[in-house]
């Protein structure tokens, strides 16, 4: 049959047979009109055809989708960039795509972790990256260092024990965050921290308002965690990052109302780059976001006895805090330290210590810590005294105790027979539960087979008598179409139908001769 392709102005005639698949029209264009094609690990150009409104796929024959004689297929050229890496979160266990030219291999990592953050919303600090071979990467060496290629998989870890906590923090779930804190005093105000930040990304405003009312400023920095303070020359600088600018940069226009009603602050508070909300949020281009901040930023506060510009009424409450806090060191004695950490803290440094992110789950690593403490068990004395067995078990931690086990008497035989007994009654006791199941199966069954049921025959397809081996189609179950096909039947006209309305342009009822057409051959393809 001879069909027409439209191609950059131009409308050829090609004749093709009823057999053809869309990738041999493809093929035939390309070596008429010379059209380059190509695919490396940067990108790809490719031909697509289209009909109807619908995109044709390759493996289609052209009958079995309608094309017909003197039909006309557009064609057209497209160019597809690939992702220079992909990253596999072991949280969300998804896969980000990272676009960008070669050159982004010759730059460092913090780099390609800050725009993984604006990716998945989690913050620096709680987050590694690996190579596919597992190697850690560290923010100050470059992606070259690493010998990675254009489409290589990259992993994501998090704090071990913080999977299920940073789930919560995701899905906005104030119970499950709850329950997964900490129960160390630092580490629980750090988990507060990024618990807002991930919130105010994505947009949870329960959670964000508990958070808000357990002290947790949205102006306050998410910082690192406090067994890394140790590392403070190495941090990545997006670790001074608030919530508000997580805020600003995912355009959640609710969170930034509810920020800005808890502190005026928010409005001016910088990030490391000394951009505000309001400058990043003409960054990304978020129009509502920049409305509202400019609408604030220029609005008078009122007062009983005078009105304040907000830039000067936030410039004046800056100065008082600050002042606030020169008068608290000084009661402390001028001693500020620079560490917040103490003897018998955790600390881990980069090269040095094993690394606490592998994405362990919650009950995993707390298993870890229980198994690290020392137990030292001692010789057991056993003594037989007055029909009694003495055992005494010393436990070594911080201090040790002595606690003495009574079993009871070894002569006391009755209560031994006794409980024999009671497991023996609850064993007869379940025989009869599961002879009572069976005859109340066996009274369902009677009843289903009283429902009279159409005959055979109306339940057969109007193409039954036209397939060869129709038998085929009698089974009830047809489980030997499922075993060919690796569809139910089902599942095979919900595809089939899928399929057909990709064509837009077409009427419904052109439409369902499509998906017939196409249910026609996949059972015909098993049964040959």
């Amino acid at each position: 049959m001879r069909i027409f392709v439209a191609f950059e102005g131009l409308c050829e005639s090609f004749d093709i047979s009823s057999d053809h698949k869309v990738k041999d029209v493809k093929r035939m264009i390309k070596d008429y009109f010379h059209v380059p094609l190509s695919e490396d690990k940067q990108g790809r150009r490719y031909l697509e055809l289209m009909y109807s409104g619908a995109v044709l796929k390759d493996s289609w024959i052209l009958a079995d989708v309608g094309i017909s004689v003197s039909s006309t297929i557009k064609c057209v050229v497209k160019e597809e960039d690939k992702p220079i890496f992909y990253v596999l979160n072991a949280v969300t266990h998804e896969k980000m795509t990272i676009m960008g030219e070669i050159y982004l291999l010759a730059s460092k990592v913090s780099q390609l972790k800050t725009l993984i953050t604006l990716k998945c919303g989690f913050p620096n600090s709680i987050y590694c990256l690996r190579t596919p071979e597992g190697r850690e990467m560290y923010d100050c060496n470059t992606l070259s260092d690493y010998q990675l290629d254009i489409g290589a998989t990259l992993h994501l870890d998090v704090w071990d024990g913080w999977k299920e906590f940073l789930t919560g923090c995701l899905f906005g779930n104030k119970p499950k965050v709850q329950h997964y804190l900490s129960k160390e005093e630092p580490v629980l105000k750090y988990q507060k921290k990024v618990a807002l930040y991930i919130a105010a990304f994505f947009g949870h405003l329960q959670l964000s308002t508990w958070l808000l009312k357990k002290g947790t400023s949205p102006t306050e920095a998410v910082g690192v965690h406090p067994y890394r303070e140790w590392c403070q020359e190495n941090n990545h600088p997006d670790v001074s990052k608030c919530p508000v600018h997580a805020a600003a940069e995912a355009g959640q226009l609710m969170m930034l109302k509810a920020f800005v009603n808890y502190s005026v602050l928010c409005l001016e508070c910088q990030n490391s780059t000394g951009r505000t909300p309001l400058q990043l949020c003409i960054q990304h281009r978020h129009k509502n976001c920049v409305l509202y901040l400019v609408t604030k930023l220029w609005s008078v506060v009122s007062s009983p006895n005078f009105s304040l510009p907000m830039k000067i009424y936030i410039k004046l409450k800056l100065w008082l805090l600050k002042v606030q806090n020169n008068i608290r060191t000084k009661k402390r004695g001028h001693q500020t330290a620079v560490f917040r950490t103490r003897v018998g803290d955790t600390v881990l440094v980069d090269g040095f210590t094993k690394s606490g992110m592998t994405s362990k789950g919650f009950y995993l690593a707390t298993m870890k810590d229980a198994g690290s403490r020392s137990y030292t068990l001692p010789t057991l004395n056993n003594q037989l005294q007055h029909g009694q067995v003495a055992c005494k078990l010393t436990i070594s931690k911080s201090c040790s105790k002595e606690t003495t086990l009574k079993l009871p008497p070894v002569g006391d035989t009755k209560k031994s027979t006794n409980s024999e007994q009671l497991q023996q009654q609850k064993k007869k006791n379940r025989k009869k539960n599961v002879h009572l199941s069976g005859e109340e199966n066996m009274d369902q069954n009677m009843c289903l087979a009283r429902v009279p049921l159409p005959p055979i025959s109306v339940l057969r397809p109007p193409y039954y008598y036209s397939i060869p081996h129709a038998k085929f189609l009698l089974n009830p179950s047809l489980e030997s179409f499922a075993e060919h096909s690796g569809r139910t039947p089902r599942e095979n006209a919900i595809y089939c139908l899928a399929v057909a309305s990709a064509f837009k342009e077409k009427p419904w009822l052109q439409q369902l001769g499509i998906a017939r057409t196409l249910a026609k051959k996949s059972i015909c393809k098993p049964v040959h």
